[in-house]
């Protein structure tokens, strides 16, 4: 069934932000924290049967200076000056093995894959742990992980490490700088989002079925997880409601939403009970930037899959041309 407002209505809903007054410094402080640490990115080669594909395991410095795995992988015969695609993962997934991620590479683009610290148990392996210790009490899974603090937030951590990725692909001598889109789903879509806000000079973001907007009213009409971990979490700490998600508004994607400039894509499926419709619009809807969304009306959280790849590679030969 359809599961939130009709689409109509989706596409004027523009909800009210809550805006912690120092939102800005508040980031602005952690990425220069971030920023004092050296970046270290180190491509090693990697091998695999992937003759067409030559491939890279990543490592560089997140949040706190911690390392962080990732995968990058370009044409074998491309050389120079690539656009690059970085990619950021879904809740709980890890960044699995290089074939997991050949159609950028096999259109002619390279691509940097995120790893997600503390994740990559529930669908796709994951290599980077998250070796900050737990803060305080929280309900399995990494929504609440240090919750009633936003210095101690997990997402604080990983939102960092999603800025310092983008770093981190620039400066492989295959990639032109300037060329940079961001793309995820789910988690990963909440990612792109912040990056767009983040990280100056994005050419795209791709921001499908996105998690962890208008993170308040999920919560209040979902019971799928992963929002149904704050539900439980709150169910017990009655009292402290409004310290929780004074918290995530640090995070919310509509606070990211009013200051990204990069042109984006966003996606959303109607039946979606993980992130419910509205509030994919409620980001889209507040989203600054030049902007466009693919609407899946019989789709769940799946979105439009393969549909979706397919807008978005023409989406980069319109903006890149078509690789050599």
């Amino acid at each position: 069934m359809f599961v939130d407002l009709p689409l109509d209505q989706l596409r004027t809903y523009l909800p009210e932000r809550r805006e912690p007054e120092d939102f800005d410094a508040f980031w602005d402080r952690t990425l220069a924290e971030a920023r004092a640490h050296e970046l270290k990115a180190v491509f090693s080669p990697h091998e695999t049967d992937l003759s067409l594909i030559e491939v890279a395991d990543v490592t560089f410095a997140g949040f706190g200076g911690h390392p962080i795995k990732g995968w990058f992988l370009k044409p074998a015969t491309a050389a120079r000056d690539l656009p690059c695609v970085v990619q950021y993962i879904g809740y709980n997934g890890g960044r699995g093995l290089p074939h997991d991620w050949l159609t950028w590479p096999a259109a002619g683009y390279a691509t940097f894959v995120m790893d997600t610290r503390g994740q990559g148990a529930g669908w796709r392996t994951g290599d980077t742990p998250d070796p900050v210790p737990g803060s305080g009490p929280e309900t399995p899974g990494k929504l609440t992980q240090g919750v009633f603090d936003p210095e101690a937030y997990y997402y604080r951590r990983l939102l960092t490490d999603v800025v310092r990725a983008v770093e981190a692909a620039r400066t492989h001598p295959s990639v032109d700088p300037e060329k940079i889109i961001v793309s995820g789903g789910s988690q990963g879509g909440a990612m792109a989002l912040a990056a767009a806000a983040l990280v100056p000079g994005v050419s795209y973001a791709f921001i499908d079925v996105p998690f962890m907007s208008h993170i308040r009213r999920a919560a209040e009409i979902t019971d799928e997880d992963p929002y149904a971990e704050l539900g439980r979490f709150c169910a017990v700490h009655r009292t402290r409601i409004d310290d929780v998600f004074a918290t995530l508004d640090y995070f919310d994607g509509m606070n990211f939403a009013v200051r990204a400039q990069a042109p984006a894509l966003f996606s959303v499926g109607l039946r979606d009970g993980v992130t419910p419709a509205s509030t994919v619009f409620a980001a889209y809807n507040h989203y600054a930037g030049p902007k466009d969304i693919a609407v899946w009306p019989f789709n769940g959280h799946e979105g439009g899959q393969t549909q979706q790849t397919v807008q978005q590679l023409s989406i980069a030969r319109e903006i890149f041309g078509r690789p050599a």
